[in-house]
């Protein structure tokens, strides 16, 4: 059992990136193998609509054929991956950019143009999504994400076989020190307060997450 997390965070020890570590401590307390990428480590763009994955009988049909840092990546999802958990901050009500062009590589290459839809991923996978966001809950739902998480979780299931997770980290604390910055609608001892208090929480479920990953089905 392999389990790979990707970190859409810029951030590579802040909240996105320790619940990715503490999923992957949690699938290797199973037995797992594991492995991290940080997405802002690689040069790569996102799909530039080539349609050489859809080429039939191509040598690329149902597989990106971009040539760039983001391949490898690709290539070991695809055949020596048990399990794989995306991370994302929340950034203007979506993912960040960097995930969103990881998406559009891993996702579209496979899907097939059919009714009802279908795809070409080789085998079936599990997968899980971690997003952290500024927002509280309520926040949360009022502002639509949801949708957007029930639509990533629409496309995994599609393409890789089996539902996915999805875990929430609401109302994050962003700075070490909120006085350096202007966040006048903050109030950093009620962020630290829960950054004490309810981020443990979080990484607990994340460790649940990857124990669950390792050892199911």
């Amino acid at each position: 059992m392999h389990v790979l997390a990707i970190n859409g965070s810029p951030r590579k020890k802040w909240n996105t990136a320790t619940l990715l570590t503490k999923v992957l401590e949690g699938a290797a307390a199973r037995g797992a193998s594991t492995e991290l990428v940080h997405l802002y480590d690689l040069d790569y763009k996102g799909c530039t609509s080539c349609f050489a994955c859809k080429l039939v009988d191509g040598p690329s049909n149902g597989r990106c054929a971009m040539q760039d840092q983001l391949r490898p990546v690709l290539e070991r999802i695809e055949t020596g991956v048990d399990a794989l958990v995306l991370g994302s901050p929340i950034y203007f009500g979506q993912m960040t950019g960097e995930m969103r062009s990881f998406l559009e590589r891993l996702l579209f290459a496979p899907l097939v143009y059919s009714q009802p839809p279908r795809a070409l991923f080789p085998r079936t996978i599990r997968t899980a999504v971690v997003y952290t966001m500024n927002v509280d809950a309520e926040q949360c739902a009022r502002l639509g994400y949801p949708a957007m998480f029930e639509a990533t979780e629409t496309v995994l299931d599609r393409v890789f076989g089996i539902q996915p997770e999805t875990l929430c980290c609401y109302d994050t604390y962003q700075f070490s020190d909120y006085g350096k910055v202007t966040m006048e609608c903050m109030d950093p001892a009620r962020k630290a307060a829960r950054r004490s208090s309810v981020f443990p929480e979080d990484c607990k479920r994340a460790v649940q997450l990857g124990q669950r990953l390792a050892t199911a089905g």
